[in-house]
């Protein structure tokens, strides 16, 4: 299907501004693109979020050249790494949000705690080798630790999650959050028990015939 570049431009700025005001993305920390056919629109470099606009979007190849805009984030090769190791990849979201930053810096994954765990593909939320931003080493890390995930922490940085829509990748950005907080005050409260891999599976099954999570 051929996508208006128009349409696509005016939905991730309208994301950019969601994920500001949910606090994912503050002070310029983070960034988002998108397919548009046979390109990619990211965010530009230093972009923040209350005052993005639909234009400012850079139009870019799976290579990374530039073909329409100024320059894109510096978190290009993250992206296009997901997109080349993933063809049903439609949109990737990357933030530095609070809780998911402090879990990262602890180079830990998020294990089985709670059961929509399951729901980014697998037992537990991975934590991708430290690398410095914007290399192409972390792009590498990123791919490992996404392989049968929809999302991982990056060490000493931050989250990143991907989806085969826009709104899937920022309900995969937004849940992340969410379950590294309740992880966290889990963790206050006491060790957490973590789900069986019989109760995950039991989770998938329910969740593909209800279309759930």
């Amino acid at each position: 299907m051929i996508e208006s570049e128009t349409a696509v431009r005016r939905q991730l700025s309208n994301t950019y501004r969601y994920l500001h005001d949910h606090g994912l993305t503050e002070q310029a920390s983070g960034n988002i693109s998108a397919r548009c056919n046979d390109h990619i629109l990211i965010s530009p470099g230093g972009a923040g979020g209350p005052d993005i606009c639909a234009d400012a979007f850079v139009r870019i190849d799976l290579e990374g050249q530039v073909k329409c805009g100024g320059t894109p984030s510096s978190e290009i090769l993250m992206h296009l790494a997901i997109y080349r190791a993933k063809s049903e990849a439609m949109a990737v979201v990357h933030t530095h949000s609070s809780a998911c930053v402090g879990l990262a810096c602890c180079r830990k994954p998020i294990p089985g705690f709670h059961y929509l765990i399951g729901s980014f593909g697998g037992v537990d939320i991975p934590c991708a080798d430290y690398a410095c931003f914007g290399s192409r080493a972390l792009a590498d890390n990123v791919v490992d630790s996404l392989e049968n995930r929809y999302a991982c922490l990056l060490a000493n940085h931050g989250a990143i999650a991907w989806g085969r829509s826009l709104d899937q990748a920022v309900l995969f950005a937004h849940r992340i959050e969410i379950l590294a907080e309740q992880y966290l005050a889990a963790c206050q409260a006491g060790e957490p028990v973590l789900l069986t891999l019989a109760e995950f599976r039991d989770y998938w099954r329910t969740a593909k015939t209800l279309k759930y999570g």
